[in-house]
C-alpha cells in the first residue's frame, strides 16, 4: 500500500522539526584530557559539552583573599584525597574573586584528578541527569553554579536543597557542590523578615517562613564570606598587581603618590573596592605607563 504523497510530505516536515529540537549527538567526554564541561540544556534534555580553554588565573593571582583561599583550597584537597569534605557556599560582594577562586583551583589541581562541571542556576533541576553521566568515573567532580539566587519554591531551589540534604537525592562520593552568590542565603531578604512572630501580610507563622528561606544556605557545610576591601587593603592589592603586571612585561613601574591617588579615584568612579577593580586599574596604569615610555 503506497502512502499518499501529501502524507509523506507532512511526515518529512514533522521529522525535520523533531530533528531540529533534539540535541546534536556528542561523543563521550574523555576526562583524562578534558578538565571542565558545561551542562547545556536542550529542548527535552541536556548534555555535557567540554570547555576547550580555562581561564589562566592562578591561586597566586588572587590577592587580598588569603583566608578565603585557604579555606576553600583545604576543603578541595580533602576531597581529592578522598577524605570527608563539605559542599561550599562562596558569598559576598561582586568582583571579590569567588568564581575566579574555583577556576584557579581547577588550574592547580586538574593534574590531581579535579574536574569542574559548570551548571546554570536554572539547570540545577537536571542534577540527577548530570550525576548519571559521571557515575563510576575515577575523577573528582565539583558541580559549580555561579552567581546563584532563588525565589523560594523554584524547582532548582528544591532540587539543590534535596541534593545538599541527601534526603531524597544526593550526589555520589566523587562529587561536591560549590555555589557562588551575592546573597548569604541565596534568596532575597526583606525588612519584614526581621519582624519575628508578628503577623506579616496574613502569614501567621511568619518565623517558619523565614526559617524556610534560610534553610538552603544552612545545608552548605562551609560558608566563605567575601567582603569589600578597605581602602588600605585595596591599595595594597593594587600595588601588588602593578608589580606583577610590570614584571610580566619585563619592566619596572614605580609605585608612587600619583599612582596611589589615581587608584583611589578609579575605585571612586567605579563605586567599588575589590580585587577585580584593583586588577582593572593596574592593567590600565601599567599599560599606559609603558606605552608612554
Amino acid at each position: 500500500m503506497e502512502l499518499d504523497a501529501e502524507l509523506v510530505s507532512q511526515l518529512k516536515r514533522v521529522l525535520e522539526a523533531a530533528e531540529y529540537l533534539l540535541p546534536r549527538p556528542l561523543p563521550k567526554i574523555d576526562w583524562s584530557v578534558c578538565h571542565a564541561a558545561n551542562w547545556k540544556r536542550h529542548s527535552f534534555a541536556g548534555s555535557l559539552e567540554p570547555i576547550d580553554s580555562i581561564e589562566g588565573i592562578s591561586l597566586d593571582d588572587l590577592l587580598g583573599i588569603e583566608k578565603q583561599k585557604h579555606l576553600v583550597e583545604e576543603n578541595t584537597k580533602q576531597f581529592l584525597a578522598r577524605l570527608p569534605a563539605n559542599n561550599a557556599l562562596l558569598w559576598g560582594t561582586r568582583g571579590t574573586g569567588k568564581s575566579s577562586l574555583v577556576r584557579a583551583l581547577l588550574r592547580r589541581y586538574a593534574p590531581h584528578g579535579l574536574r569542574v562541571i559548570q551548571v546554570d542556576k536554572d539547570d540545577l533541576v537536571h542534577l540527577p541527569d548530570i550525576v548519571d553521566r559521571l557515575k563510576g568515573e575515577p575523577y573528582r567532580f565539583i558541580i559549580f553554579s555561579d552567581d546563584v539566587s532563588f525565589e523560594v519554591g523554584e524547582s532548582s531551589y528544591k532540587m539543590l536543597k534535596s541534593a545538599l540534604d541527601g534526603s531524597v537525592y544526593a550526589p555520589p562520593e566523587n562529587m561536591l557542590i560549590y555555589v557562588t552568590s551575592n546573597r548569604r542565603h541565596l534568596i532575597p531578604e526583606y525588612e519584614s523578615d526581621n519582624k519575628g512572630a508578628m503577623l506579616v501580610e496574613g502569614e501567621i507563622h511568619h518565623g517558619e517562613a523565614v526559617e524556610e528561606k534560610i534553610s538552603l544556605s544552612g545545608r552548605f557545610g562551609i560558608w566563605v564570606a567575601f567582603h569589600p576591601f578597605s581602602q588600605d587593603q585595596y591599595l595594597e592589592v593594587v600595588r601588588q598587581w602593578v608589580g606583577k603586571l610590570a614584571e610580566g612585561c619585563a619592566a619596572e613601574v614605580p609605585w608612587d603618590a600619583a599612582c596611589e591617588q589615581a587608584a583611589i579615584l578609579w575605585s571612586q568612579k567605579k563605586g567599588d573596592r575589590s580585587g577585580r577593580i584593583a586588577n582593572q586599574f593596574a592593567s590600565n596604569w601599567v599599560g599606559q605607563y609603558l606605552l608612554r615610555r
